[in-house]
This record gives structure tokens, sequence and C-alpha cells, in this order.
């Protein structure tokens, strides 16, 4: 299964990008942010093409693929 390796809205508020800020510039949707809020790793690869850009870092940097138990 995939999980976050960090909690990324704390990361995208570091690089000034608050969750209101990403809702009025329509940068992520809403929904993408409450599934991000639960641990939800379905988000779409172009959500996480632009948490990427935002951050300069790699889809690796993000999430991570631990076996299920």
């Amino acid at each position: 299964m995939l999980k976050y390796r960090t909690n990324i809205l704390k990361e995208l508020k570091d690089a000034g990008y608050s969750t209101y800020r990403l809702r009025q510039e329509k940068v992520l949707s809403e929904g993408t942010l409450q599934k991000m809020r639960s641990g939800n790793t379905t988000i779409t690869l172009e959500s996480l093409g632009v948490i990427c850009d935002i951050l300069h870092c790699q889809p690796g940097d993000l999430v991570e693929w631990v076996e299920d138990e």
C-alpha cells in the first residue's frame, strides 16, 4: 500500500501555500486537500505533479510503498 512519507500540507504551508491559497488559486481541489488530510493516497498523478512542482521534489519524496501486514 502507499503511504505519505511526510505531512504534505505542512510542507506546502512552509513553501507559502496555505490550504486557503491552494483553493483560491485553484492549485488543488478541496477534495484533494481532504484526501491528504485524511491520509488517503488516491490523489491523481496530476495533483502529485503539481505538488512536486511547488516543493521541487520527486514523487518518491512524498509517498512510499509499504507491504501490507
